[in-house]
């Protein structure tokens, strides 16, 4: 018994060590700002049993391919990634997503540049399923000067840059306000309560009581009936921030829903393998004074 007690212990030190950490390391990112506590967006890839939404999934990429496309660039997105298992037009019946008509036909939509093989010369072709994400601007020097020096970050992986994920994309985009009175905000900027900053040096009301939030470069980008649904689902800002923030959080984590299945069959083999163990310990031992 004093060798079980000894284990339990240790064991007992190692989860107090690895919860100190754990507190220590998100400590910042939690003071990282006084912006909101950002909404739930009610996702089916929440839990640990959650899967992506296709139809979702599917609508998220028509917000971001005409509205965010337009200052945002995905740079670790190729079309055919949007065929791919779990993607918003996986079709089993093409495992290999170059051959998905969809995705062919998505791609043919955009012009991407290119140099003609027979004189050398730019030129603009209809895109293929093996081309990146087309970019909106061809570097960043470009971006920053025609968005008033900051320029636009990449997508790709916002849902796992930023605390809060999926919910703090849909929250941001879908929570900008009017600045309360008392709040001074310089010219090109605007009030989100979801964005982190400290308003507190350009707060003139009670300093006890500074508004949440920050300032962002970013005008609102949706506005209600802007892009068309043709699934009948509302076209509102809510339901726009809310599908192009699932989209952001698949082309962040495409193999979430596998990472997820394979940590099920790990924790069934970990504890079948417990039991094993915990078995062949009480056999061996049985009789044994220790």
């Amino acid at each position: 018994m004093k060798i079980g007690n000894k284990i339990v212990s240790i064991a007992r030190t190692l989860a107090s060590a690895a919860l100190a950490v754990g507190v220590l390391t998100a400590a910042p990112a939690l003071a990282a700002g006084g912006a909101a506590h950002p909404h739930s967006g009610g996702f089916s890839f929440d839990g640990p049993f959650g899967v992506y939404d296709q139809g979702q999934l599917q609508r998220g990429y028509k917000v971001y391919h005409e509205v965010c496309a337009a200052c945002h660039s995905m740079n670790l997105m190729h079309y055919r990634n949007l065929g791919d298992r779990h993607g918003p037009f996986w079709n089993p019946k093409y495992p290999n997503p170059n051959d998905n008509p969809v995705v062919k036909a998505l791609a043919a939509e955009v012009q991407v540049p290119d140099i003609d093989s027979e004189t050398g010369e730019a030129i603009q072709r209809d895109a293929t399923p093996a081309d990146k994400f087309r970019a909106p601007y061809p570097n960043a020097t470009a971006a920053a000067a025609g968005n008033g020096g900051a320029a636009p970050p990449d997508l790709s992986v916002m849902a796992k840059a930023r605390h809060g994920g999926a919910d703090y994309i849909y929250s941001l985009l879908s929570g900008y306000k009017a600045a309360p009175a008392g709040l001074t905000i310089r010219e090109g900027q605007h009030y989100n309560p979801f964005m982190a900053g400290d308003l507190t040096p350009f707060w003139t009301g009670d300093h006890d009581h500074v508004p949440p939030g920050g300032f962002i470069a970013m005008p609102p980008p949706l506005q209600n009936g802007q892009v068309t649904y043709d699934d009948g689902s509302p076209q509102t800002v809510q339901q726009y921030a809310k599908d192009v923030a699932a989209f952001i959080a698949w082309t962040s984590e495409p193999k979430m829903v596998e990472r997820k299945q394979a940590g099920f069959g790990v924790i069934i083999f970990l504890l079948i393998f417990a039991g094993l163990t915990y078995a062949s310990y009480r056999r061996i031992w049985k009789g044994v004074a220790h």
